[in-house]
């Protein structure tokens, strides 16, 4: 992301990414490798792990598109790794605030991988 082109609050939240993401190693929540500043174009990059099976939205899409449904046994096993992939995160009082099918990636082995952390939040003491 180039920062010339970030407010304040925008720059705030790249950096609270890659120090949440560093904060993390858990199978179900995409790993952080390592962030650098790119001097010439001024841009943050972020170098994660990689989903070789893409983003769940997709998946979704291209169901649709040849109007074929989910598997149940697929529905069950990305609801129960997304929710370990969140339990995870709780227990360091990392709040995601936006789940939804485009941030949750997959591999081709079936493994489910929490991703884009921009938004989360560390909670307060007392709260969540």
């Amino acid at each position: 992301m180039r920062l010339s082109k970030l407010s304040d609050k925008e720059k705030d939240n790249a950096i609270n990414e890659v120090r949440i993401l560093a904060s993390i190693a858990h199978p179900n929540v995409a790993a952080y490798k390592e962030a650098f500043v790119e001097q010439s174009t001024s841009s943050l990059c972020i170098v994660m792990e990689y989903a070789n099976g893409g983003d769940l939205q997709s998946k979704i899409n291209t169901l649709k598109k040849t109007n074929r449904p989910m598997k149940e046994e697929d529905v069950w096993s990305i609801f129960y790794q997304m929710v370990n992939g969140l339990c995870a995160l709780h227990k360091k009082k990392i709040v995601h605030r936006d789940i939804k099918c485009a941030n949750v990636f997959l591999t081709k082995d079936g493994t489910v991988k929490l991703g884009d952390l921009n938004v989360s939040k560390i909670a307060k003491a007392g709260v969540m």
